[in-house]
């Protein structure tokens, strides 16, 4: 991983709180929750099953929403 993205990825973990204790980072991004990119700054289109048991999942009408800012960074600049 690029030194830059590695300092920016350290500084979003150093400013949130994560229930799983950072899996997605500690795994090298192998193990992510589904998510899409749908083109909003801060959130991406949640595709998990039971997408109400995340606590950064946001529901809005019928579709959830991921408001994490490591998993909405890895995929907008990882593109994973």
């Amino acid at each position: 991983m690029q030194e830059d993205r590695k300092k920016e990825i350290e500084e979003i973990i150093g400013e949130m709180k994560c229930p799983k204790g950072f899996r997605c980072y500690e795994e090298r991004f192998e193990d992510l929750c589904k998510a899409k990119d749908i083109g909003l700054k801060s959130f991406l289109e949640c595709l998990e099953e039971n997408p109400y048991e995340c606590p950064f999942s946001v529901s809005f009408g019928r579709s959830y929403f991921c408001q994490c800012p490591l998993r909405v960074y890895i995929a907008k600049k990882l593109k994973k």
